[in-house]
């Protein structure tokens, strides 16, 4: 990585301004489901303070689009904090304004202070100057340690930094980009790819980027059977992107005249009259789905196809359910295929996984702490994966040549 990071600032005695990602999953009676991303935030909040210096943290929580709403105040996340950590959690109502400002005066070095959610204020996602201005107050130097947002021009995460002199990255930040970045540039081969998730529009890029990266892609999920109608074969009523159809055929013929196959796509599936619980489901080649059915999740064959390269990985990337893993009954590929890069991983695979969905469903069976990595950042991995810019990445000091 080729930005400055923590370890190249003075910290005693200043005040830092942190951008992380607190953006994480509540229940409807408001309580947090998943406490992941406070947890990965605590090493560079415990590098801080323990070096002599004041933190104030800000971040956002889910979309309320400018408006106030209880129900996504970042409260609860204090507390949880507070919970997680030695060193006294403080809370502000507000990220700009009096309030902040009085609660700031009396901060004092090995403390913390959270803001109020920042899209409370339609200005962040904006990337409002003037906002970035106020919240720019609050800080001697600026830190962004939030690799979920990294792919966003908001206030808080480019115009912000922009106010400072010294701005460089935190642990988290630095470690995804490291990771992520030596897969792309250095990978131990045989390298994989699984891809899965609803719509090929959200993966085909990355498709393309990666296609003379790695030794093997295995698609699944949704995105599956926009490439296998482009093959020619009959999908019923799956899911399908009809203007990438030319795209995934192009990939396809290309595909097959290369000297070693490199997609691999499912072989067999799951199919149900309808996306629900009870819904009739039976097994089929992915070939012979008929009119009025939709495929679901992939078949045994496929498992065991897919299965067999993974074995021979050395470096994984996993982003995307092989189905509709939300539904018990549609997640048997989605959680085997999980497994089955748990187990390399065991084995000494270097396994990366990135996107809500793919993190959701190793959670959901206990698995999370088997993988190498998990990214915090699904949008962002991607962006990053498919060689694209992230603002607020450009934004901070580079190294010294």
């Amino acid at each position: 990585m080729d930005r400055k990071t923590l370890v190249d600032l003075d910290l005693q005695g200043k005040r830092v301004l942190m951008r992380v990602d607190f953006n994480v999953p509540l229940s409807r009676a408001g309580d947090i489901t998943d406490d992941t991303r406070i947890k990965l935030a605590l090493p560079s909040i415990e590098y801080i303070l323990d070096n002599g210096a004041s933190l104030v943290l800000m971040s956002h929580l889910d979309r309320p689009g400018g408006e106030k709403i209880p129900s996504m105040s970042l409260k609860v996340v204090a507390y949880r904090l507070g919970e997680l950590t030695d060193h006294p959690v403080k809370f502000v109502e507000d990220c700009i304004g009096d309030s902040v400002e009085e609660k700031i005066s009396n901060l004092e070095s090995g403390e913390m202070l959270l803001l109020e959610n920042l899209r409370f204020y339609k200005e962040e996602e904006d990337n409002n100057p003037l906002f970035a201005k106020q919240l720019s107050r609050w800080g001697d130097v600026y830190v962004n340690d939030a690799f979920g947002t990294a792919h966003r021009a908001h206030a808080s995460t480019e115009a912000v930094p922009l106010n400072f002199e010294r701005r460089v990255a935190g642990f988290l930040l630095e470690k995804e980009l490291t990771v992520l970045g030596e897969i792309l540039d250095n990978p131990v081969s045989p390298f994989v790819a699984v891809l899965g998730g609803a719509k090929v529009s959200s993966k085909i890029r990355l498709v393309s980027n990666l296609i003379d990266r790695v030794d093997r892609i295995i698609i699944g999920g949704g995105m599956a059977f926009t490439f296998l109608k482009s093959a020619g074969l009959e999908i019923g009523d799956s899911l399908v992107d009809e203007q990438f159809l030319p795209v995934c055929k192009e990939l396809m013929d290309k595909d097959r005249k290369a000297r070693e196959k490199k997609i691999f796509l499912p072989v067999d599936c799951i199919i149900a009259r309808e996306i629900n619980e009870d819904s009739e489901m039976k097994l089929v080649s992915t070939g012979d789905i008929p009119e009025g059915w939709i495929g679901v999740d992939i078949g045994e064959k496929s498992i065991d196809l897919f299965s067999k390269e993974l074995d021979k990985a050395r470096t994984v990337l996993w982003n995307g359910p092989m189905g509709v893993f939300e539904l018990e009954n549609f997640a048997t590929g989605t959680n085997e295929i999980a497994r089955k890069i748990a187990e390399i991983t065991g084995s000494g695979a270097k396994t990366i996984v990135g996107g809500g969905d793919s993190v959701s469903a190793l959670n959901g069976i206990h698995l999370s702490e088997k993988i190498f990595h998990i990214s915090t950042g699904g949008g962002a991995s991607l962006k990053f994966l498919e060689g694209g810019k992230l603002p607020a990445v450009d934004v901070l000091e580079k190294k010294d040549n």
